[in-house]
Parts: C-alpha cells; sequence; structure tokens
C-alpha cells in the first residue's frame, strides 16, 4: 500500500508539471511566433481580372479598341480556318449586309457557286445544298416518323437550291476583329488536308458511317452483306 501510494503522488506531480509547461505561452517561443505571423496577401482583386482592373467598379473600365475589316468584297485577304472544316470567318466588310433577311441577302448574290468564280468569291459548298432533315410524314393529323435513331439512320438528299437551314449565312460565319487578345491562343490547326485551312471537304464526309436514306443515297455492298442486321434490314428494304 505504501508503495502505491508513493507511485501515485510522483504521477500526479509529474502531470502536474507537465501542465503547467504548456500552459505558459513564455515556455514555448514557437508558439509565440504563430501568433506574431500574419497573413499575407499573394493576390490583389484586381490581379483577379484579366483587365487588372477593380472588380467592384465598371465605372474606369476601358474596353480595348476593336477594329473590324474596312475591305471591299472580293479585295479581302482569306482568313485561315479555325481548324479542319470549321465556318471560315468573314474578312471584308460587312457594312449594310447585315442582318439577313428573308428578302435581303447580299452573300449568296457573290457566293452562289455559278457566279462566285466570276465575283472572285468563295462559292458555297456542296454541304449547303444538302437537305438533312428526316423524310418524315404527317398522316391524317398524326405524326410518323421515318427513321430510326437507334439504327443510326439519317435522311441525306441533295437538292439544286441552296438549304433553308443554311440560309443565315451569320449563323456560322463572322466577321474577324483585329482587337488585341487578353491572353493570347496557341492552339495550332492540324488540318487534314492540304488545302484544309481554306476549303470545305465536309460534305465528303457527311454519309461516313451512317445508313442513309434517299433517292441521292447509295447502297454499297457492305450494306447488302448487312441487310438482315437489325441495324442495315430498314435501310436495304428502302432501296430494294
Amino acid at each position: 500500500m505504501k508503495l502505491v501510494n508513493k507511485l501515485t503522488l510522483i504521477g500526479v506531480a509529474t502531470a502536474a508539471l507537465l501542465l503547467a509547461g504548456c500552459g505558459g505561452d513564455s515556455a514555448s517561443p514557437a508558439k509565440a511566433e504563430m501568433k506574431e505571423a500574419k497573413p499575407v496577401p499573394t493576390i490583389t482583386e484586381e490581379e483577379l481580372s484579366y483587365r487588372n482592373d477593380p472588380l467592384y467598379s465598371e465605372d474606369k473600365v476601358m474596353v480595348p479598341a476593336s477594329k473590324y475589316s474596312e475591305a471591299p468584297a472580293t479585295t479581302s485577304t482569306k482568313i485561315d480556318r479555325a481548324f479542319q472544316d470549321a465556318p471560315p470567318m468573314i474578312p471584308h466588310d460587312t457594312t449594310g449586309m447585315l442582318p439577313i433577311k428573308k428578302s435581303d441577302n447580299q452573300c449568296i448574290q457573290c457566293h452562289m457557286p455559278d457566279v462566285a468564280e466570276g465575283m472572285g468569291a468563295t462559292p458555297i459548298p456542296p454541304s449547303h445544298f444538302l437537305n438533312m432533315r428526316p423524310n418524315n410524314k404527317v398522316i391524317n393529323g398524326t405524326f410518323h416518323k421515318q427513321v430510326d435513331n437507334l439504327k443510326n439512320q439519317v435522311s441525306i438528299k441533295k437538292q439544286a437550291e441552296l438549304y433553308q437551314g443554311r440560309f443565315n449565312c451569320t449563323q456560322c460565319h463572322a466577321p474577324q476583329s483585329d482587337a488585341k487578345l487578353i491572353t493570347e491562343n496557341s492552339f495550332q490547326a492540324n488540318y487534314l488536308s492540304k488545302d484544309g485551312a481554306h476549303r470545305s471537304h465536309w460534305d465528303k464526309v457527311t454519309t461516313d458511317h451512317l445508313d442513309t436514306l434517299g433517292a441521292d443515297s447509295s447502297v454499297t455492298q457492305a450494306d447488302i452483306d448487312n441487310a438482315n442486321s437489325p441495324a442495315g434490314e430498314s435501310v436495304f428494304k428502302h432501296h430494294k
């Protein structure tokens, strides 16, 4: 019993000393330094903006000057496409040409294939003369779908006139500004054809890997070999 009491007293005394040591700030230099340290801002509010202007007010913000080409049509220089088959930018002045309306589309006056060469303009590509709407029907007020999306079927039909879904040219084509970029773009296009920077080849690959429907579509030997499969059955019957 005397031995146990002595050990207990020693343990209590040791614990008290340890607690006393931990409780005094002056006994811990490292802790004193932590109290004195203050967070140093590494990024200011202005630096969060690409413009290097305060983000809380637009009063003094000056937008960089932006200038579009004033070169008349047929005198401008083509702009390289952003990537293979990307819609080309408009390199010439568009004053008085926009917006495009049903009764006023000055683009087609120069860019239709039958007049483009004589006008010194880039002809509208064959892809813009394709009707890719599914050949669906409405019978007695009921909609009947003619293609099966799950079978990867597409209705593609060539036509002589410009497809009206392409009539509003500025849906895809826009003038190019010479404004200086805040962050330069280092992307480099990898054209798949030698003339890919200035010419579209999209119409040549439109039907790749697709089962097409329509009088102008073609049936290949692979389609015939695949005629009895779930994916090829309806396509083959359509052309048979």
